[in-house]
């Protein structure tokens, strides 16, 4: 599994209760719908990150 790491993400209270509704909707906290939002919109735009496997590199 890869690495999560918290931070701090401020936003206004009728978006985050809708959020909350959302994510509801989908069997989701609200944690897990941001980080769904944030990969589908990575995805639909092309800048999805490449998967790391935390093994070094065989090049040299």
């Amino acid at each position: 599994m890869a690495e999560k790491k918290a931070f701090l993400l401020r936003v206004d209270r009728a978006l985050l209760d809708a959020l909350q509704r959302w994510a509801d909707d989908e069997l989701r906290s609200v944690n897990g719908q941001i980080e769904f939002l944030l990969r589908d919109a990575l995805a639909k735009t092309g800048r999805t990150p490449k998967a790391r496997t935390g093994r070094p590199s065989s090049e040299t």
